[in-house]
């Protein structure tokens, strides 16, 4: 038995015998799988193997969770979602299965969309923002709708702020909302044009604010410093240090 069987097998004894499992629908399962992709990004990200195994497990679940719903309802099985994938990386990879030569992978995603439809039709509206915006964007570059270097692109990032620099202490809250979103989309271009995912790169960003505030958070505690009253000087002396440490 391979180990998705055991997965499946797993999900059907639980539809079976558990009232909450076998009260689930594909809809009502969605936050779940969403919840556990994050998760297995955040446990990528923190380089913890050990979370990771975890997540991907809680994630692999939510997988086989899908399929076993789908098969009760006779819309397919996991013998069908394994041959449509394989099938898809094939059309994708036609140089290493001897199909034909080596084509960009957006321009072979461009030739599977109907041809009735819009360049940006299928991409999911359920990303989160940094990651749709870096799609838009690859999906448009195709066309030859994008900048013809990174330089550019950064140029157009400083055009950005300082048209948000204008509206700050206005209060034009939807005119400021609409240019912060245009420096964020601009700024994903550069990101996207100098080889790095916006995602990736905010969730290193994040990940390294954590660590640092929480070596802020223990100094201050050993020097007697309580947040919320010490002086923005305090705090700044301290979180230069934390910097200073690497």
């Amino acid at each position: 038995m391979s180990d998705l069987d055991r997965a499946l097998d797993l999900v059907r004894f639980l539809r079976a015998n558990c009232d909450w499992d076998a009260a689930q629908t594909p809809t009502s399962l969605t936050p779940y799988l969403l919840e556990e992709a994050h998760e297995c990004a955040d446990a990528i990200a923190s380089g913890d193997d050990a979370n990771l195994q975890k997540e991907l497990g809680d994630l692999l679940l939510n997988v086989a969770f899908q399929i076993v719903l789908a098969e009760e309802r006779s819309a397919f099985s996991a013998k069908d979602v394994a041959d449509t994938l394989e099938a898809k990386m094939r059309r994708r990879h036609p140089h290493l299965y001897g199909d034909g030569e080596r084509v960009d992978w957006e321009t072979l995603k461009a030739a599977e969309r109907p041809a009735d439809t819009g360049l940006l039709h299928g991409i999911a509206s359920g990303l989160e923002p940094l990651s749709r915006a870096q799609r838009i964007q690859d999906r448009v570059a195709t066309v030859g709708f994008d900048w013809p270097s990174v330089e550019g692109a950064f140029d157009k990032v400083i055009e950005e702020i300082a048209e948000v620099k204008e509206l700050l202490g206005s209060d034009d809250l939807e005119r400021i909302e609409e240019e912060i979103g245009d420096l964020l989309f601009a700024t994903v271009n550069v990101a996207r044009l100098a080889g790095v995912h916006g995602m990736r790169a905010l969730i290193r960003a994040n990940a390294k604010f954590t660590a640092r505030f929480e070596a802020l958070e223990g100094i201050a505690k050993e020097r007697g410093v309580v947040l919320g009253e010490a002086s923005l000087e305090e705090l700044d002396g301290i979180w230069d240090e934390v910097k200073a440490r690497g």
